[in-house]
């Protein structure tokens, strides 16, 4: 019986472009004035020390640092540090109104069907817990941040590591065999199975026929009963 189900975001329960084209975009253009009019304040400021950590240079100035940011992005570095910046300046966004987080229309109903079954849900995704909660708490649907028991980001680990997810299950409480982890990306679902999880891969377009994890193409055909 599946007590927890563990989501990834992008591509499975948001377009993957309104991360690449609104979110990214939005960041990337404002991090040079951003991280010089706030780089004293406390949070900025942590996260620019784990920056200079990351790039090895303990003495870079803030030029370094903001090369080393787009240099990231350009990359797609699962970087910590430059993910709570991002997440910083998102914020604003949100709250402003600039955008909301996308949803695909099959989300919510699957959602708030598992919560009235008592199944705890979880978000796990490269972006920062904080980006996790602005996207959700200011979604295409509105406030869905109720609905989660808790947040995982790369601070527990990379998402293409077995390891993480035991660390995940060990946080839950619940044992593997009774928690289900859903994403797009095969190798993500490899890792988690390796761990003694179900899974289940978010197919939005054609069917990956590497992957032998079971695909559906709706959060509508997760069939929860027929796990075991």
């Amino acid at each position: 019986m599946i007590r927890a189900i563990v989501t990834d975001i992008e591509g499975t329960t948001t377009d993957i472009r309104f991360v690449h084209n609104i979110l990214f975009p939005y960041a990337r253009e404002r991090f040079p004035d951003f991280i010089v009019q706030h780089q004293n304040d406390k949070a900025v400021n942590e996260a620019l020390d784990e920056l200079r950590k990351e790039i090895e240079q303990p003495n870079a100035n803030t030029e370094q640092l903001i090369e080393a940011l787009l240099r990231f992005m350009d990359e797609d570095k699962k970087s910590t540090s430059l993910k709570t910046l991002q997440g910083i300046i998102w914020c604003e966004g949100y709250v402003k109104g600039d955008f909301t987080g996308h949803l695909y229309i099959d989300v919510l109903p699957a959602f708030l069907n598992w919560k009235a079954q008592n199944i705890d849900l979880y978000i796990y995704s490269s972006g920062s817990v904080d980006a996790q909660k602005l996207l959700f708490g200011y979604s295409d649907e509105g406030d869905l941040t109720p609905l989660f028991t808790g947040y995982f980001d790369t601070r527990v680990g990379a998402k293409r590591e077995e390891q993480s997810y035991r660390n995940i299950a060990d946080d839950i409480g619940i044992p593997a065999t009774e928690l289900l982890f859903l994403s797009d990306i095969y190798q993500e679902l490899d890792a988690a199975k390796a761990a003694g999880w179900h899974t289940i891969q978010l197919i939005r377009n054609d069917a990956d026929t590497i992957s032998t994890h079971h695909q559906v193409h709706l959060f509508d055909e997760i069939k929860l009963e027929e796990i075991v």
